[in-house]
């Protein structure tokens, strides 16, 4: 088959755009040959399993999946009887963009707390926190946070651990939506577990496809007690892969070297190059209009644009709208994402806010 896309054609609209990293697509060739156990009895998920427990600890458990929304709702459904509700920033993935798959594949309300920076804290959960034992009340047995959050904001490990030592006495557990943690690890110079099980969280969901996989991510049990039935639940959720040596091989590739943090750096870098050519043109007044509406701790950037500067943009470069009602705009980037890629949209921007 002969390429039918522009390999030219650049955008700043998701880490999904992205193709594939040459080392992931290496690995997956290299476990086609010959023949594996099907459904996880292979060699290649034997090995993210020693992995994993480099990164997380040697009793994590990690369950591969075909992608984010799969990982969340398999991940959060076997923390939770059937009466059990999560507790969620109500801009989190799991109540805005999942297609209301965690309440209608998993049966789980989703109580939403709004917040300006996408993070929970102790006393925003505690606004949905109640309620234990009214039966007309769904229980909330779990909270579920973002990292990095979806406004592009990173929690610290302090952070997550105030979250844990609040929740935990409540009993109930922590989940970590998880599918830009390595940028979030990239970002606070830390390793994995420094803000996940070092921190008091439960269950994450690993994600690998925004950072350079082809697809797959995984449920990471860092508690045991915390979920049961992964292994059916993944089945039934139809998330278990019968080829898994290849969703495996990927993750490998990712997380055996440092595949996974090089990849991360290099789109936080990118995102730092964006918003610095940004403010340095609002500086010399090459840029007009632009404000930032968030921090940029990983590889994203928030901002408002003058009425009319988005459209003309995305004729040549693809993003979304954030809050259409306020011209704010997401801008991501990704692990190749290039210099040049940067410096010709800042020229852009430059362009069409002078207009």
């Amino acid at each position: 088959m002969t390429t039918i896309h522009d390999p030219n054609v650049r955008g700043f609209a998701s880490d999904n755009y992205s193709g594939i990293h040459p080392e992931i697509l290496a690995a997956i060739a290299a476990a086609n040959e010959g023949h594996q156990i099907a459904y996880g009895e292979d060699a290649y998920t034997e090995r993210l399993q020693e992995v994993m427990h480099r990164h997380f600890g040697d009793d994590t458990e990690a369950f591969p999946v075909f992608n984010g929304t799969g990982a969340n709702v398999v991940g959060l459904q076997s923390m939770l009887p059937r009466w059990g509700a999560v507790v969620s920033a109500s801009t989190a993935h799991i109540n805005v963009d999942e297609g209301g798959a965690p309440e209608r594949v998993a049966g789980i309300k989703i109580l939403g707390v709004p917040t300006d920076d996408g993070k929970l804290t102790p006393e925003l959960i505690d606004r949905e926190a109640w309620g234990w034992g009214d039966e007309h009340r769904a229980q909330p047995l779990v909270v579920s946070i973002t990292q990095s959050t979806e406004l592009g904001t990173l929690y610290t490990p302090d952070e997550i651990r105030a979250i844990a030592d609040h929740v935990h006495p409540l009993g109930m557990r922590l989940h970590v939506d998880g599918s830009r943690i390595s940028n979030a690890a990239a970002s606070l110079d830390l390793p994995l577990r420094a803000f996940t099980r070092d921190a008091g969280v439960d269950v994450l969901s690993f994600g690998g496809t925004k950072n350079g996989a082809m697809v797959g991510e995984a449920v990471v049990v860092l508690d045991p007690e915390a979920s049961s039935g992964l292994k059916f639940l993944r089945k039934l959720n139809m998330q278990l892969a019968s080829k898994m040596r290849f969703v495996s091989a990927q993750l490998v590739a990712l997380l055996e070297d440092d595949l996974w943090l090089r990849n991360a750096r290099h789109s936080n870098a990118m995102a730092q190059r964006l918003r610095t050519g940004v403010e340095a043109g609002l500086a010399d007044g090459s840029i007009r209009g632009v404000a930032f509406t968030q921090p940029t701790q990983a590889n994203g950037v928030f901002a408002t644009l003058p009425d009319g500067v988005a459209e003309r943009l995305r004729e040549s470069f693809r993003f979304y709208d954030w809050d259409a009602a306020r011209n704010e705009v997401r801008w991501m980037c990704s692990f190749d994402t290039s210099e040049n890629d940067i410096d010709a949209f800042i020229a852009a921007i430059a362009r069409e806010t002078s207009r």
